[in-house]
């Protein structure tokens, strides 16, 4: 079974609470039991991780280079700014590995300082505005590339 790291970054562990509105009342926790659901469906082992700090999220990038792991990944505000973001991701596509960039919402239909991305560039692709569907959606992109 080919593995899948499903990484979030900041303010994805307040699902639910934070701003329902846009980002719907599912919880970090019904994030998790659906893409580990989809991940079997798929033939994918898929483990989900969140975090709040950027230099995990580097971390956790630069071990799925090492150990051969496809991505997805929803990088929250990281998207727009973070560089050493990027450069960990880039590592990932560059080792020959596959990197979905997802996002709950659509950041282009909101605020213009969202509408930047410095992740999708180097990402394999982008699945965005679907809500937990945008991550069903990239499982399955990575399960018909293998």
């Amino acid at each position: 079974m080919t593995s899948v790291l499903v990484l979030n970054g900041p303010n994805l562990g307040r699902l639910g609470v934070r701003e329902p509105e846009v980002y719907g009342s599912a919880t970090l926790a019904d994030l998790t039991a659906a893409a580990t659901q989809w991940g079997r469906d798929l033939d994918l082992d898929v483990e989900v991780r969140q975090t709040d700090d950027e230099a995990q999220l580097v971390g956790w990038l630069h071990a799925a280079v090492d150990d051969r792991t496809h991505v997805v990944l929803n990088p929250a505000a990281f998207t727009h700014y973070s560089y050493a973001l990027r450069d960990a991701a880039a590592q990932v596509t560059e080792a020959g590995l596959l990197l979905v960039e997802v996002h709950l919402s659509n950041p282009l239909a909101r605020e213009a300082f969202r509408h930047v991305s410095v992740i999708g560039p180097i990402a394999t692709g982008t699945v965005a505005g679907f809500g937990f569907d945008s991550y069903r959606l990239a499982l399955a992109a990575i399960a018909g590339r293998l």
